[in-house]
């Protein structure tokens, strides 16, 4: 699959996160010869945070994964993760799969079993091949090492055309605490939670309570303000772990907060410009609200807008299509106090085109493969930024055959 052309030049050197390991294996899950499972374990002690989806039709890693939080962090901690293969709308022989991956991986690595994490992503309502899987555990087991991040951000992508990687380094009291972040995501990408599945690891002392606090927090203003094409997942799950190997205490921390904050946003940045089919990728700022609820509402109606995408895609500065969304959104609008730009380009002000308006200037403006969409309302205070990507004939061509 050709890469994205928003993809960065290059995967990041991320640093290694003491206490945590990988390894990655090809199991034949559902494509052959295909790196397809990666395996972490984290030291005794580490603390494990996330969120999830809030999917109605959840899958069963979720609603496992789900459970184990807040577990005793007195043993180890162990992520499996497996792509081709989402292992959601299978009932009880989903639960089943999990169950036997997780007491395999307990069986193997001493981990106990309430502190071992599965992810699976992929195809819908296929039972899971989980006897592939479990046969590849020894390989993955015997091959753990620290510098293998970047096979384990590998091994966890379906249709994504790059792997996914960030990381941050912050000195606290003259000692430097390092993070460093994996996800997969390209489609079916409009979060109510995490988004796809994200893993994030820091040799940071913290308690658990602690860093749920961060990256629930976190989340919202980073995953949770992405869409690629307004479907959100039944796998959505973002884990952080926490090894406290560096012995710096960063709980209240600001500096630590915000680096984990920038990590998280580069991470979810990367998966919209690696949204399928992409060739543009959108910021949509929307201020004058009379809230931020009300600017949400209107920020997400117009990123997952098939009419304002397809306009991007074709490059074609119809303002009006703006002026849709922001009507059909639900929020509280004012038809003449309505105010729109393209980049640094005012096309409307006031409820009507501006008055030095330039059609020439706003189409050379969307020929750009980063653009910036911003509204004001002129109503209020309240604001949003949310980010997204165009509508191409290539988001068909990928979903029209996904399954087969």
């Amino acid at each position: 699959m050709k890469t994205s052309p928003l993809a960065p030049a290059h995967f990041p050197d991320l640093p290694v996160i003491a206490g945590v390991t990988f390894a990655s294996a090809a199991a034949g899950v559902k494509y052959q010869n295909r790196t397809d499972v990666m395996l972490a374990i984290a030291a005794p002690g580490s603390v494990v945070a996330g969120v999830f989806t809030r999917s109605a039709t959840r899958s069963a890693p979720v609603l496992d994964c789900q459970a184990k939080l807040g577990s005793d962090p007195t043993g180890a901690a162990a992520i499996l993760v497996n792509s081709g293969n989402s292992n959601a709308f299978t009932g009880k022989n989903g639960v089943a799969s999990v169950a036997a991956l997780t007491q395999a991986v307990a069986g193997l690595t001493a981990v106990p079993v309430g502190r071992v994490f599965t992810a699976s992503t992929g195809v819908i309502g296929e039972p899971l091949p989980h006897d592939r899987i479990i046969a590849k555990l020894a390989e993955l087991h015997a091959g753990q090492t620290e510098a293998a991040i970047k096979d384990a951000a590998r091994a966890i992508m379906t249709t994504d055309t790059f792997p996914k990687g960030a990381s941050a380094s912050v000195t606290i009291g003259g000692q430097t605490v390092q993070i460093a972040g994996i996800a997969k995501g390209s489609g079916m990408i409009a979060p109510d939670m995490a988004t796809m599945l994200v893993y994030i690891f820091t040799d940071a002392l913290i308690g658990q309570e602690a860093l749920q606090a961060l990256v629930s927090q976190h989340n919202d203003q980073t995953f949770n303000c992405i869409t690629v094409d307004s479907d959100t997942s039944t796998s959505d799950s973002l884990i952080a772990v926490a090894t406290g190997a560096s012995g710096v205490d960063v709980t209240g921390n600001a500096n630590f907060a915000a680096a984990l904050h920038g990590v998280m946003l580069d991470l979810a940045h990367q998966v919209v410009r690696d949204g399928e089919g992409a060739t543009k990728f959108v910021t949509v700022a929307v201020t004058g609200a009379v809230d931020d609820t009300d600017a949400r509402k209107v920020a997400m109606a117009i990123a997952n807008s098939p009419l304002v995408k397809t306009a991007i895609a074709g490059e074609d500065a119809n303002w009006g299509r703006i002026v849709m969304a922001v009507g059909k959104s639900g929020a509280q609008a004012d038809r003449d106090k309505l105010s729109i730009r393209f980049g640094d380009i005012t096309v409307a002000e006031n409820g009507w085109r501006a008055p030095d308006y330039s059609e020439d200037a706003a189409s050379a403006y969307m020929k750009n493969a980063e653009l910036l969409i911003g509204v004001d309302l002129g109503l209020g205070s309240g604001h949003s930024t949310v980010w997204t990507c165009d509508l191409t004939h290539g988001y068909i061509d990928i979903n029209a055959d996904y399954r087969s």
